[in-house]
């Protein structure tokens, strides 16, 4: 346990001193005045706050907390940014079918490669994950339809099991940043087994991958099976 002996006990020494002063009238200026302080606390050397000072000032009194500051972005948004709440750190974003490297544990006997995976709908806060797979590339809306993500470690609910991923999702991520490392953790795990007896796809699953594993076909979108979910279940 960190000692916090020394935080307890620091002592600080003032520096600098303001004097606000306003003229008289409904709409009166208002301006600053600085004072540093010498060795003995007294105020010396009266000047205009400067810029610099000003600037430091604001630094010095930006006293929100690392939730208010998380989910800002660096631009403008992506297309497939669909939903944000950042009172909850909650994204929903979607990916277009693309090809992904992928693990999976020996158990299951499927060599890791490159495999081409479906469209996908991610929904998740700084704690949690679930997918779901799309039925085509265009951008779904609220009513769009979801499908079982044909992966395994995922529960029929959509739940991703991240198992021993020392899962670290930071507290002043930009969403950009946010939605790439949920992506990052996803496939840079490995895939291990099917989770109470769901089995998300129309065949096998195992074989599925199997042949879909460093081959250059397209997912078999009818192997998808619906959930009855739509994304407007997952905003409410």
């Amino acid at each position: 346990m960190k000692d916090l002996t020394d935080d307890l006990t620091a002592f600080y020494q003032p520096k600098m001193a303001l004097l606000f002063y306003k003229g008289k009238g409904r709409h009166a200026e208002m301006f600053v005045e600085s004072y540093d302080i010498d060795a003995k606390g007294s105020p010396i050397n009266a000047h205009p706050l400067s810029v610099r000072e000003a600037q430091k000032l604001v630094k010095a009194l930006q006293v929100g907390s690392q939730a208010d500051r998380m989910l800002k972005t660096s631009g403008i948004l992506g297309t497939h940014i669909l939903y944000t709440d950042p009172s909850k750190n909650k994204v929903i974003w979607f990916t277009r079918s693309t090809r992904r490297k992928m693990y999976f544990s020996d158990l299951l006997g499927i060599p890791n490669g490159m495999a081409s995976v479906p469209p996908m709908l991610w929904c998740a806060d700084r704690e949690s994950l679930s997918v779901y797979a799309l039925g085509n590339d265009r951008r779904p809306n609220e009513r769009t339809k979801l499908y079982h993500a044909p992966f395994f470690n995922i529960y029929q609910s959509g739940n991703v099991c991240m198992g021993t991923v020392d899962v670290e999702i930071g507290t002043s991520l930009t969403i950009e940043q946010f939605t790439l490392a949920w992506e990052e953790y996803f496939f840079n795990s490995y895939f291990n087994h099917l989770l109470e007896g769901h089995n998300p796809v129309e065949g096998n699953c195992v074989m599925l991958w199997e042949d879909l594993v460093d081959g250059q076909g397209t997912f078999p979108m009818d192997q998808l099976k619906r959930t009855g979910t739509t994304i407007k279940d997952l905003i409410q």
